[in-house]
């Protein structure tokens, strides 16, 4: 579904992608994962269209991405921090998006709407909301178009044990409709339920792309956290 092909991408003197390729398919829930400054957010932006890279290709479902914009339809983005205009309420923004993407009713997924009780939101403003709240908003425009690939930063962040538990449980929905959801997260602990694959980056290179029950097996961990625990202390 999405290949990346021998990616470089600089900025000045720091290598933020050094020769990274990877495949991601469908049906797969990938943890995107690595110590800050590590390349992930821009790998994540690369897939977007937001920065082109020096050297290397995207394709998504075999074209390159390269104008051809249209792609990024099939993709649902959920920033680590969404930033909306202050005076609009949460059903001006969800609207607004409704209408940017020419989708007013189609095939529209509204469950997490609906089981956070946003809907008796609706009214309130984005700048008295807390950012919890602004985390929910944030995962329902990602989710909305039913898109074919989930892309999440930091999902969970600043969501209370309940609503995270809702999110997790529409994320395992999603991946068993055959949906790509790549995730980053420093909570480790999160994706422990939902992961099948793990790519860990390091200083812009990919230093692995393995499936969890791979990585289990040869570290002996069940945990995510102690597997990657135990693959840096070794190396």
């Amino acid at each position: 579904m999405i290949v990346a092909d021998k990616l470089v991408k600089k900025f000045g003197k720091l290598t933020a992608l050094n020769n990274v390729s990877l495949t991601c398919n469908a049906g797969e829930c990938i943890a995107l994962i690595g110590p800050n400054g590590s390349g992930k957010t821009t790998l994540i932006k690369s897939v977007l269209g937001m920065v082109v890279s020096d050297k290397g290709t995207i394709t998504f479902n075999g074209k390159n991405i390269l104008k051809n914009w249209q792609y990024r339809n099939k993709i649902g983005y959920m920033p680590q921090i969404g930033r909306y205009p202050d005076n609009m309420t949460i059903g001006q923004v969800i609207n607004m998006m409704k209408d940017i993407r020419g989708r007013k009713k189609e095939n529209l997924d509204e469950e997490l709407i609906k089981n956070w009780g946003l809907d008796k939101l609706m009214d309130k403003r984005m700048r008295t909301l807390s950012g919890g709240t602004r985390q929910k908003v944030s995962a329902v425009l990602a989710f909305l178009f039913n898109p074919d690939v989930l892309i999440l930063d930091e999902p969970t962040a600043g969501l209370d044990p309940l609503s995270s538990e809702i999110l997790k449980d529409k994320i395992v929905k999603e991946k068993a409709n055959n949906k790509l959801i790549i995730i980053t997260s420093h909570i480790l602990s999160e994706l422990d339920d939902l992961v099948t694959q793990v790519i860990f980056m390091q200083e812009g290179k990919l230093m692995f792309h393995k499936s969890i029950e791979e990585l289990r097996q040869n570290t002996g961990h069940e945990k995510l956290s102690k597997v990657i625990a135990s693959l840096m202390s070794n190396n």
